[in-house]
């Protein structure tokens, strides 16, 4: 099951387990179950503290149990946890045998203080770039304290457990038989939401901070790279974020961020999360920006609300709260969004296998989206609101040489009907003739752009706020980074500097530092 590379890593990894480990497999008489029982002997054979017992009872078959010997320690995978998920399985075999978490001290004495029953399962797709957190998350806190478990379940083998909790995203998570939480989490925001006292706690840490010199509010490309440039002045900065790494952390390949040749934009994030935290930045991560008042005079103070009421001052702030995915708008789809209705391909691709789908939109994004789609789902139909695709020659070929891909142009999607409990069809509108169409899918994945995250800057009734913003709702700046307020500058997709790429932001957003020093410096 494992390359020799894979081999030789894994038992490097595995001389840091301090405890004995067991792992217990509950099998049956698949090929999956043969191919993990094969692979749970391969682990075994890489450390002497590793040994494998084919007992188990897990009502999930092929699945397996990580336990410290003696004990019965709540992490379970079901499946065989390859692919994204191999970091998962390395990681919770060290967590049980006792090997310490790199996390922040508070953070995990957080975790061995909660009180009560918790039993999660998460269903994962092994293409899923967003599950590792999650999984690795719940591992972790279920490692650390025994009111915890955890079953990871990859949804595409127990396809019938998908469709019996009606599954239609990845990661899900519940939480004691209810829905807990979709989409990515990390250790901090799960334990969060079990806390009830966390947002207070946060506020009264954040509300006796000192103000600073330059304030980051958001967390991406951009945002990394302007706390970076501020720290790198040896002026006071900070960070706030509502979570780090931003839009990266949902993209599944980079292949154009110059001298790497290919990435992917966890493994950025968690690249820039480590730069920014090697200089003297304040990261408060899980934030969310509720308010600007902008300073009463130049060289003044300006002020940050947060969503949990705390307040932050800084002599200049850098505005970086990135863009999100542009949603249709049409009659259904918030009903439906996680019940057919997604944004990741490569997530929940896996989770439509065998079944006919649809991608909304014919640029880069959509194409790419349902050139993967064909080689996972029955069949892909594509509808573009222009009379032509805008994705790249090359793309467009590659779409037409599939013969299970409908192209359809010059369309308006209308309506995204279900059944009450997942999708069965969308309609559209031709629009040269008017005629409406009824396309039989089971899912639908949308790839229509991105929308500025700039509600927060507006005043009452949208009127204008803080700073000026454009027609499409971006920040406006000038060559500098700079808006129309002193001392407040602003980087990335969120403003009017074309091409929303991650070089680009990670430009800006130094441009925006520089230009925030000199500022400082002149007043």
């Amino acid at each position: 099951m494992l390359d020799a590379t894979m081999t030789q890593q894994l038992g490097a990894y595995l001389a840091n387990i301090r405890t004995p480990i067991e792992l217990v497999a509950s099998l049956d008489d698949s090929e999956k179950a043969r191919d993990l029982g094969a692979l749970l002997n391969e682990i075994a054979a890489l450390s002497d503290k590793v040994t494998v017992r084919n007992d188990g009872r897990a009502p999930l078959r092929p699945s397996f149990q990580i336990a410290r010997v003696g004990e019965d320690t709540g992490v379970e995978f079901a499946g065989i946890p390859l692919g994204h998920e191999f970091t998962s399985l390395v990681l919770a075999l060290l967590h049980v045998g006792g090997h310490p978490p790199k996390e922040e001290a508070e953070l995990l004495e957080q975790v061995k203080g909660l009180t009560g029953s918790f039993h999660f399962e998460t269903f994962y797709s092994l293409t899923c770039q967003n599950c590792p957190d999650v999984v690795q998350a719940l591992n972790m806190m279920a490692a650390l304290n025994p009111a915890i478990r955890h079953v990871a379940i990859d949804g595409a083998l127990f396809q019938s457990e998908v469709d019996k909790r009606k599954v239609m995203a990845v990661p899900t998570v519940f939480l004691n038989g209810e829905p807990f939480g979709q989409g990515r989490m990390d250790l901090a925001q799960i334990v969060n939401k079990l806390d009830s006292e966390a947002d207070t706690k946060a506020a009264e840490k954040i509300n006796a901070k000192e103000p600073f010199d330059v304030l980051v509010v958001g967390g991406g490309p951009a945002g990394a790279a302007a706390a970076i440039y501020a720290a790198r002045k040896g002026i006071r900065t900070g960070i706030v974020t509502e979570r780090f790494g931003g839009q990266v952390l949902d993209t599944m390949s980079i292949e154009n961020f110059i001298s790497v040749q290919h990435t992917e934009g966890p493994k950025l994030a968690a690249a820039l999360d480590a730069h920014v935290r090697d200089y003297d930045v304040d990261v408060m991560n899980l934030q969310t920006a509720k308010t600007l008042v902008p300073a009463k005079e130049q060289g003044g103070y300006h002020e940050i609300e947060l969503a949990n009421g705390a307040r932050l001052k800084s002599r200049t702030l850098i505005l970086t709260t990135g863009a999100r995915w542009r949603q249709m708008n049409v009659p259904g789809e918030d009903e439906y969004r996680t019940r057919g209705v997604t944004y990741c391909p490569h997530c929940d691709g896996p989770l439509f296998k065998g079944k006919p789908t649809a991608v909304i939109g014919g640029g880069n994004s959509g194409a790419e989206a349902a050139i993967d789609l064909a080689g996972v789902t029955a069949h892909v139909t594509l509808i573009e609101f222009m009379d032509e695709l805008r994705a790249d020659a090359v793309l467009q070929a590659k779409l037409r040489s599939l013969p299970n891909i409908t192209i359809i142009t010059g369309a308006e999607t209308t309506e995204v009907v279900g059944d009450g409990e997942k999708v069965t069809h969308l309609t559209y509108k031709d629009r040269k003739s008017g005629e409406s169409h009824k396309v039989d899918v089971a899912g639908i994945f949308v790839q229509i752009g991105l929308v500025p995250n700039t509600e927060w800057l507006r005043g009452p009734d949208g009127a204008e706020g803080a700073v000026p913003l454009s027609p499409r709702g971006e920040i406006e700046i000038d060559a500098g980074a700079r808006t129309t307020e002193p001392g407040i500058f602003a980087a990335g997709d969120v403003t009017t500097t074309p091409y929303k790429q991650i070089v680009i932001a990670m430009g800006e957003g130094s441009k925006a530092a520089l230009s925030a020093f000199d500022y400082l410096i002149r007043n």
